[in-house]
């Protein structure tokens, strides 16, 4: 059996990323080029290095974003001015908090992130199609992970670009279900559309491209089934989700700078208070620490938390 990219309509190349940035996509066409997500603010020289290195002589014509996270348009205004009159396409629930950059309401504030600010020039409306590369690509809404994402599905390769909705593993943190808001519903309902578009090869925003769309749903059902029977599991996910998220950004910091970090950061906080408020908050940021060491996902001396 051959690998799944060779599922892949001619011309796609996917940039596969760490969990710092997401994939990139470069789709080639005959005489153009495009991108889908652009990774995180911190590799923005490599993005531009990678994204160069894939669309070669062609013009880079269309930048699109499957939804703003930090980690998915990080690189848009490096991209933008590398590529000027580079168009960029966004989901269109933010629009206006892009316009007056609103980085709470974009989330960027609140996670603690960093996201240089960009402009946009269109938005990909869901229920129609946007043209990327030589290929029609149809919008489709995908909220749960992100309320305003979209996912973008090529009917003739029955290829999905399926963003945080769907990985090989499973899907992102549900941050509405955090805030105190039912989105649960929303991710199975997305993971329904993704089963009745029945695509043949998925892209997923993080990590390898897939072919075993069945058993990825059914993992995916799987973890959302448990998240729905213990909130507070998918809360405890969540908060350790931010912490190494940032330990990959920082790779090694002292506990003093790390813990001082998070204490500042208000998601971080909101979690605690809404779904752990019965434990000292450093207290169970030191718990959290602890739980990412033992799983291998951070070393830990005296002073010092690094990324593993």
């Amino acid at each position: 059996m051959g690998s799944p990219t060779e599922l892949l309509p001619p011309g796609i190349v996917v940039l596969e990323r760490g969990w710092l940035s997401a994939n990139n996509i470069v789709l080639r066409g005959a005489d153009r080029a495009a991108l889908v997500d652009s990774g995180y603010c911190t590799h923005s020289e490599q993005t531009l290095q990678l994204v160069a290195r894939a669309v070669g002589a062609l013009p880079l014509t269309d930048l699109a974003n499957t939804h703003l996270h930090s980690d998915h348009c990080g690189g848009n205004a490096a991209l933008q001015a590398r590529h000027p009159g580079l168009r960029t396409w966004i989901p269109p629930g933010q629009a206006d908090a892009v316009r007056a950059w609103d980085v709470v309401a974009l989330s960027y504030q609140p996670t603690g992130q960093q996201c240089p600010r960009f402009a946009f020039d269109a938005v990909l409306r869901p229920g129609r199609d946007v043209e990327l590369g030589d290929l029609r690509w149809q919008v489709h809404c995908a909220p749960g992970h992100d309320p305003h994402s979209v996912i973008l599905f090529e009917p003739g390769s029955r290829t999905l670009m399926s963003a945080d909705a769907l990985w090989q593993n499973g899907f992102g943190v549900v941050f509405q279900e955090l805030e105190g808001e039912d989105a649960f519903d929303e991710v199975a309902a997305t993971l329904d559309l993704i089963e009745g578009l029945a695509p043949r090869v998925v892209i997923p925003g993080h990590g390898a491209v897939f072919t075993d769309v069945a058993d990825a749903l059914g993992r995916a059902r799987s973890r959302l089934e448990a998240y729905v029977k213990d909130p507070r599991r998918h809360a405890a996910h969540a908060a350790k989700v931010l912490l190494k998220y940032k330990l990959l950004e920082l790779q090694r910091v002292s506990v003093r700078e790390f813990t001082s970090w998070a204490l500042d950061a208000p998601y971080f906080v909101l979690v605690h208070d809404r779904w752990f408020a019965d434990r000292p908050l450093q207290e169970w940021l030191a718990t959290l620490m602890a739980e990412l060491v033992r799983a291998g996902a951070a070393t830990c001396d005296t002073d010092f938390i690094a990324n593993a």
